[in-house]
């Protein structure tokens, strides 16, 4: 087998690959012999077809089976002997395909790019830390008792925070507008789900009381129809009823599985969840400092196939994650092209860390993270016996603990900066960047 390889670009490579004639007969006639032994041909017994009628009904067949055959593992040795690492599937080009003579044809495809990760030690990290605090544990309680408020009906009138049920119809223009009319609607003012006067025009308003509210459509409305237009409103508040917090008591903590532990278990319990979240947090944003750092000190150029493969899989995520009857295709590539190429040069640069540090997972970790999930668990001992039956499973979590291993092995060597501050700031989503 005669191999030759022109590099046409950075990472794509022009193989050209010649296989003898006889590699090829041979291939035919395999396969020709594999069909004699069970042809069913009128006038013959099964296995004593002459050669020639099998040859003459099914070479043609054969031939094309044999040549794919051999093209398939032909490129293979190829890329093998010439230790390419292809990305993807090749484009096959055939120059000679003819009959009795030697099979020559040309791949193309695309390599993964070979590199070594350097520049940990210019990787700027600032590293919080933060503890959770007696205030920080009492808002959170304001905050889980808020998410279960309940409302009761009151005769006084309505201000900020209570939950009107209404009826209105809005007009522009004296007409009466597609989806601006609704009956015994749900209304909690102050929570901004109207246009801006809406809710503060219901302030001071008793049930049973009409008020005509003139306003105006933002400029920026997400109905083009409606965007900067006057509109009148006429409501009815039907009824009034003002928040209730619930007492943090045991009916209150057995919502949230929580029973016989009283105020100081509840208290524990939820200062344990906030510790958790805090550890993830800071664990998260010191992630992605690290690999942020590792893309600017690394750049690599990534293969068409790898990318296109990538922006596949987040079409197909996007439409399971917000349905309708699209499909996935439809979705235009530049949505996903800047996210998919992220993932791609992350990902190669990611596994070539655990290359070059050769990195394995740490088990001892891998069991730490199950436990630490689990815990979230009533039965946790179970949760942990589920993840150790599920091979799958286990090994997403060694995946995570390998990425893990990437980061301190990347912090080792980077310039790491540690910052004391508050819960609140420590577990604030980190603001993307506005663009220009």
């Amino acid at each position: 087998m005669q191999v030759s390889v022109e590099n046409t670009s950075a990472l794509e490579r022009r193989m050209t690959i010649g296989v003898p004639a006889e590699r090829i007969e041979a291939e035919v006639n395999k396969r020709l012999q594999q069909t004699a032994q069970k042809a069913k041909i009128p006038g013959f017994r099964p296995g004593k077809v002459p050669m020639s009628v099998i040859r003459q009904r099914y070479e043609a067949d054969a031939r094309q089976e044999a040549l794919g055959n051999v093209i398939q593992a032909s490129f293979y040795e190829a890329v093998v002997e010439q230790k390419l690492n292809p990305a993807g599937q090749p484009s096959v080009e055939p120059k000679v395909f003819e009959k009795g003579k030697d099979l020559e044809y040309v791949a193309t495809f695309e390599v993964f790019p070979e590199f070594e990760v350097t520049g940990l030690d210019t990787i700027a990290i600032e590293r919080l830390s933060a503890e959770v605090a007696d205030a920080d544990l009492d808002k959170m309680l304001d905050v889980l008792r808020k998410q279960n408020t309940r409302f009761e009906v009151t005769e006084r009138a309505a201000q900020n925070e209570d939950q009107l049920n209404i009826d209105f119809v809005g007009k522009v223009d004296g007409e009466v507008f597609a989806g601006g009319s609704a009956k015994a609607t749900q209304l909690v003012l102050g929570s901004g789900r109207m246009i801006p006067g809406f809710e503060e025009g219901l302030v001071g308003a008793k049930a049973g009381e009409e008020r005509v509210l003139n306003l105006t459509f933002p400029a920026d409305y997400q109905n083009l129809d409606l965007a900067g237009k006057a509109a009148e409103f006429t409501v009815t508040v039907n009824t009034v009823s003002e928040p209730k917090l619930p007492e943090l008591n045991e009916e209150f903590f057995a919502q949230f599985g929580i029973k016989e532990t009283g105020l100081e278990g509840f208290r524990a319990e939820v200062r344990k969840n906030m510790e958790r979240e805090l550890r993830q947090a800071i664990k998260s944003k010191v992630k992605n400092q690290v690999m942020d750092g590792l893309l600017a000190a690394n750049p690599i150029e990534v293969p068409k196939a790898l990318l296109s493969s990538e922006v596949d899989r987040l079409r197909v995520q996007a439409v399971q994650q917000f349905g309708g009857n699209i499909k996935p295709d439809q979705l235009p590539v530049e949505l996903f092209e800047e996210q998919a190429k992220r993932r791609v040069v992350l990902g190669l640069i990611v596994a070539e860390v655990v290359k070059q540090f050769d990195l394995k997972p740490d088990e001892d970790r891998v069991r730490e993270m199950i436990q630490e999930m689990a815990s979230a668990y009533q039965e946790p001992e179970q949760v942990v016996a589920w993840y150790y039956k599920n091979d799958q499973q286990l090994n997403e979590v060694r995946s995570v603990v390998l990425e893990e291993q990437v980061v301190d092995t990347v912090l080792q060597k980077a310039k790491v900066t540690d910052k004391a501050v508050s819960y609140e700031e420590a577990v604030k989503p980190v603001e993307a960047p506005q663009a220009d």
